[in-house]
């Protein structure tokens, strides 16, 4: 922040430099008058002192005229090149209570209306944390400085969660969800974090947050494996073993929660054995898997404009749902034209599946930067079924804005 100040302090004498420097023009016209009317003073009394040597006879006419002329022209040289006086209607005391005024009404705008602790915060996230802690910190004042940040708040909460902090953690779940439309994702973590934060206990607030995000999306994992979690814990075995088999089928293959999901299920298989019990088979364990095969071009007139070596950004996004992709895929210009294929294998998290959601749009993006995010040029498709089955085409055809 140092320099921050420094460059603001330097605006603010090039602003003081414009009521200060007429003040001191001032100073030096009113020494410059002072001088002249000494210099006139200095004329009258010569004058006097050559009528009184001629009346006392000293004196002629002639030698008195001659005296006369001589301290006139000694006045004329003593006052040549002074500038005529100008006075100002404002006077001195306005211009110098302003020079005061402005850096402290300044600086109170701008701690009042400014967003230095933004500045602060964007070159803290520009260097990676040192500990949990020191990130816990950021973002707590990234959410005190962007409270309407659905994702700054998301964030935080994760990071409460990580720290087993599960009631700061609902807190901040709840605000998001709240910000965010309550979508089945944030509802279902919101629902974890009170499960843990009263002690392992389910209470009715947690079912109805359940309730709400499997109604919402009946593939919601959080939701899924809490509600195995709670029926495992109170001796409902069959229950959890149908919950955990319902989100086993909605994990990408190659989740590492997989291994651990499937121990679940075994050990509470055994206990409803053991018990005397039979399991029974769910009715709902298999999942659709979608895959969308789409054929991507660069438009003739960009072909000059863009480098072979150029990124190509491949994805897929819900129509109603969350903006983050479903599945992405990467290629280069030099690919094109090329033809690759969106399945929920290539899902970013498990809750963002195509079979998640019944509409998607299909993009395609140029980016010389290598970010998936931002680019120069851009091709999207329209609304289409994920369960689509026909080869799409998608050309890269517009500016991306």
């Amino acid at each position: 922040m140092i320099d921050f100040w420094l460059a603001a302090g330097l605006l603010l004498l090039v602003a003081l430099s414009f009521l200060l420097i007429p003040v001191l023009r001032g100073r030096r016209a009113q020494s410059e008058e002072d001088r002249t009317a000494l210099n006139v003073a200095l004329y009258q009394e010569r004058v006097a002192e050559l009528q009184g040597q001629q009346a006392e006879g000293v004196l002629s006419a002639v030698q008195m005229d001659n005296g006369r002329a001589e301290a006139a022209r000694e006045l004329l040289a003593d006052t040549e090149g002074v500038e005529p006086l100008r006075t100002s209607r404002l006077g001195k005391p306005l211009p110098l209570l302003a020079a005061v005024l402005v850096p402290v009404l300044g600086l109170a705008m701008y701690l009042h209306f400014g967003a230095s602790d933004k500045v602060e915060l964007t070159r803290e996230f520009a260097q990676p944390p040192g500990s949990i802690q020191e990130m816990t910190s950021r973002l707590e004042r990234a959410v005190k400085a962007q409270p309407d940040s659905a994702e700054g708040i998301y964030f935080l909460a994760r990071t409460y969660m990580a720290q087993d902090r599960p009631a700061d953690a609902a807190a901040m779940f709840e605000r998001a969800a709240a910000l965010a439309g309550r979508p089945p994702e944030l509802l279902g973590q919101w629902a974890q974090a009170l499960y843990f934060a009263g002690g392992k206990k389910f209470t009715p607030h947690v079912q109805a947050l359940t309730d709400e995000a499997l109604k919402a999306d009946p593939k919601e994992v959080t939701s899924l494996g809490l509600l195995g979690i709670a029926a495992f814990e109170t001796e409902r075995y069959q229950q959890a073993v149908d919950y955990w088999k319902r989100l086993l089928a909605v994990l990408p293959p190659q989740d590492p929660s997989r291994s651990a999901l499937e121990g679940g299920i075994a050990r509470a298989t055994e206990k409803l054995t053991a018990s005397g019990g039979v399991v029974q088979t769910p009715a709902v364990v298999a999942s659709q898997t979608a895959r969308i095969k789409v054929r991507v071009d660069l438009a003739p007139e960009l072909k000059a404009r863009t480098a072979p070596g150029d990124s190509v950004f491949i994805f897929a996004r819900a129509i109603k749902g969350p903006p983050a992709p479903l599945a992405v895929k990467r290629v280069t210009v030099a690919d094109l034209p090329a033809e690759v294929e969106l399945a929920d294998a290539d899902a970013m998290m498990p809750q963002l599946k195509l079979s998640n959601f019944p509409e998607v749009q299909l993009v395609a993006r140029v980016s010389r930067a290598g970010q998936p995010t931002t680019g120069e040029w851009i091709g999207r498709s329209k609304p289409l079924a994920s369960s689509v089955t026909a080869l799409q085409t998608l050309t890269i055809d517009s500016p991306d804005q």
